[in-house]
């Protein structure tokens, strides 16, 4: 099993609600905002060859679906659909794809799927968007795809109804509710959290005798700032549930020595977890990026 750590567009959003209850003076610390208040972000996606030879990526990133407003509200630096170029990088085009495995459908998770923003026709309306990666099997939570077609009005604002629509137009969508989906097979292990989001899905690249893989940890630890426990962010719908959730999935890991991928850490795609002298959680090990690393060799 080979990993490349891939980047889609980048970010920047208030650094308030990216860190919640914590203090400026305690988070601006950690990442330096920037005139405006906001933190770099990244919306980084994982990209795994399989022992089948199939390419399967896990998320899209935010892409560049946005209209000029949203795109600015939003704070998305790119104008070019970077998660495409990516992939062209690493020798593939969103057309090579086999499969996407989404942990969420918020629009900085899964708006890389689909094209770029088309302008307004003569009467003012958004041109159509495209679903991109044609041949793709799209894997989402059974649960969290049934909160995203009827969303709280908490988040209604984070999903984006024209991708739903044609994700089950596509009739490409596997719901996913156990710890595997049998055309991923045993490698790929599913668990879920509902902190952030109701049903959101982890996705384990399980290592060897169940030790040593890696995880991706979408929101529940969008990067390293985030691993020490208190800390969670103003989109969270259930802080205090995230926190526990946290944890049990941090003791896991660090017990199994399963490393951790992170989605929207502008410098850092992987780290292992550990606790300094007071026992609190802390990453080390890091990896800025990942290119063509077999999952054994981490």
């Amino acid at each position: 099993m080979q990993l490349t750590s891939i980047e889609g567009n980048s970010q920047r959003l208030d650094g308030g609600a990216m860190f919640g209850n914590v203090p400026r003076a305690l988070w601006s610390r950690w990442i330096e905002p920037d005139e405006r208040h906001r933190i770099p972000l990244a919306c980084r996606c994982l990209l795994v060859r399989d022992d089948q030879d199939r390419h399967i990526l896990l998320e899209a990133g935010i892409g560049i679906f946005f209209d000029p407003k949203l795109k600015d509200r939003y704070g998305v630096q790119e104008d070019e659909h970077v998660l495409l170029q990516s992939l062209q990088q690493a020798g593939l085009s969103h057309e090579d794809i086999d499969a996407v495995i989404l942990s969420h459908l918020h629009f900085d998770h899964a708006g890389g799927l689909l094209s770029g923003w088309n302008g307004e026709d003569n009467q003012g309306q958004a041109r159509a968007q495209q679903l991109l990666f044609p041949k793709a099997q799209f894997f989402v939570g059974a649960q969290h795809w049934q909160r995203a077609q009827d969303p709280h009005p908490r988040d209604r604002a984070s999903f984006v109804p024209e991708l739903n629509r044609l994700l089950h137009d596509s009739g490409r969508v596997q719901l996913v509710s156990g710890d595997h989906h049998d055309w991923l097979g045993e490698r790929f292990r599913f668990s879920y959290s509902d902190g952030h989001t109701p049903g959101l899905m982890l996705t384990e690249l399980r290592g060897k005798d169940d030790r040593g893989g890696m995880v991706y940890c979408a929101d529940l630890i969008p990067g390293r700032a985030w691993v020490h426990l208190p800390v969670t962010m103003g989109y969270d719908r259930y802080p205090e549930r995230l926190i526990d959730e946290k944890q049990r999935f941090l003791d896991d890991k660090l017990a199994r020595d399963v490393r951790l991928f992170f989605t929207h850490d502008h410098a850092c795609a992987s780290a292992a977890v550990s606790r300094d002298e007071q026992g609190k959680y802390i990453t080390v090990n890091e990896r800025k990026s990942l290119c063509a690393i077999e999952l054994c060799d981490l």
